[in-house]
């Protein structure tokens, strides 16, 4: 009997302790100083153009264009707590000619809001990968940016040996975006 009143004892003690601890006032005030700053990265663009594709019936086809669907500003809650975007672009050309690459940001009507230029240079063995400064989009141009419904392509094709339906090489794009936001 004396085992199960010691054992019985030691459980009062510490439920005891466990409801004695401290406590302190909760401040739910401190939530209005609560702040979060997500960044999120995602692929922005990407094409492989190979060289065959500028030539139609057997023409060399000095400009290319294509127009993509940039629907990321219509909601709401993305449009209202980005802060600041970044656009990393990355071109290869194994094609034996420059390019100019345009990238056109449109508005919902097709008018460009801006336009990003990208020069590459023609192949000459190797490897021909170059990586563009990073078009960084704050304050008027981030507004200008907001307003962005569709991304056009215009590829244009510098003067140099002419391409046919075998020609080697392709033109690449690899794109990324990072969106920095503050919800508070």
């Amino acid at each position: 009997m004396r085992p199960n009143f010691i054992k019985r004892i030691s459980q009062i003690l510490f439920l005891s302790v466990l409801f004695s601890s401290c406590s302190s006032d909760l401040d739910f005030d401190q939530t209005k100083d609560f702040k979060l700053e997500p960044t999120v990265v995602a692929n922005l663009a990407y094409f492989n153009a190979p060289a065959a594709s500028f030539v139609d019936n057997g023409t060399e086809q000095q400009i290319g264009f294509d127009v993509r669907e940039f629907d990321i500003f219509k909601e709401k809650y993305f449009n209202d707590h980005l802060v600041k975007a970044e656009f990393n672009f990355e071109m290869e050309n194994t094609i034996n000619r420059a390019f100019t690459l345009n990238i056109l940001l449109l508005s919902g009507s097709d008018q460009i809001l801006q336009t990003i230029t990208l020069a590459v240079p023609a192949y000459s063995g190797g490897t021909n990968v170059v990586k563009y400064p990073t078009e960084v989009f704050e304050n008027q141009r981030l507004d200008l940016l907001k307003q962005t419904r569709k991304l056009g392509f215009v590829v244009v094709m510098a003067p140099g040996p002419p391409l046919n339906g075998n020609s080697t090489g392709s033109l690449k794009l690899r794109s990324s975006a990072t969106a920095y936001m503050v919800i508070q």
